[in-house]
């Protein structure tokens, strides 16, 4: 075997141990879901579900606020992805084809704003959200959650508007469209790759955030999902592992079908925004 087969054959491996590292808890969770609660406390652990259940799902789906605080989380999310990406496209696009003071400037500040941690940032949000009486409102975590996502936004989708041709728009305009018609029927198609990997990240970024959700929400049916499954595990000594795991896939499941719906765009759409950063 050549060293070069090798070596190949070697980081195919690694490849492997790694995926196997990353999917495992994935595949403890919808396993432990399906199993009885003679199997999830049994002395020997079994990695398949003898006689699969669904009474853990059940039971989730059966206890309070499960359905309003998914409704919650769907809207935070819809709401705070469609804004992202409105904004964060319109101020791609200028940052990338325009000069204007403070330019500069601006594009440090995106820079400079994903270096901060959000934890440290919990209490000065909560002091200012709670000034204008947006604590314990969706509308306080939407903006919340834009505060993080639009930076990562604009950073992106202005790579990708820089990777696009000014002769394509220009060609447009001398063919007698407006600016307006060659930024819709031309610059917004090419766009579409980085708005789906942006909204990728969007997405699971506010579906899956926990700690700005848990501190400023306070109403069991103002929550978002995340916090209602915090409460699953409770303060009781018996923990309902198979009811968590199941509450877990079931939370999980809208982040795997968005993905699977834009899954094709999202290398392309990553690879083409980190081209001219």
């Amino acid at each position: 075997m050549s060293r070069r087969r090798a070596g190949r054959l070697g980081w195919n491996v690694v490849g492997i141990v790694v995926f196997a590292v990353m999917v495992f808890p994935v595949f403890w969770m919808i396993s432990t879901a399906f199993k009885s609660n003679d199997q999830i406390y049994g002395s020997t652990p079994s990695w398949f579900p003898g006689s699969p259940t669904v009474h853990h799902f059940q039971a989730a789906i059966d206890r309070p606020y499960f359905w309003t605080d998914v409704k919650n989380s769907v809207v935070i999310v819809v709401v705070t992805v469609a804004i992202a990406l409105a904004l964060s496209f319109f101020a791609a696009v200028a940052l990338a084809k325009y000069r204007f003071t403070g330019r500069k400037l601006f594009i440090v500040l995106v820079i400079g704003i994903q270096m901060l941690p959000q934890a440290g940032l919990i209490i000065p949000l909560y002091i200012v959200l709670a000034r204008h009486h947006q604590v314990n409102t969706l509308t306080g975590v939407i903006l919340v959650y834009l505060t993080f996502a639009l930076p990562f936004c604009v950073w992106t989708l202005r790579g990708f508007v820089l990777g696009l041709p000014k002769e394509l728009e220009e060609a447009a305009m001398v063919d007698g469209s407006t600016r307006l018609g060659a930024f819709v029927r031309i610059l917004l198609p090419l766009v579409a790759p980085g708005l789906v990997a942006t909204s990728v990240f969007a997405f699971i970024t506010s579906w899956n955030e926990f700690i700005f959700a848990n501190t400023l929400l306070h109403s069991g049916s103002k929550q978002t999902i995340t916090v209602w499954l915090s409460f699953l595990y409770g303060g009781n000594r018996f923990v309902d592992w198979g009811q968590i795991m199941a509450a877990s896939s079931l939370i999980a499941i809208p982040v795997v079908i968005f993905f699977l719906l834009v899954q094709r765009r999202i290398a392309f759409g990553l690879t083409a925004g980190a081209v001219k950063a």
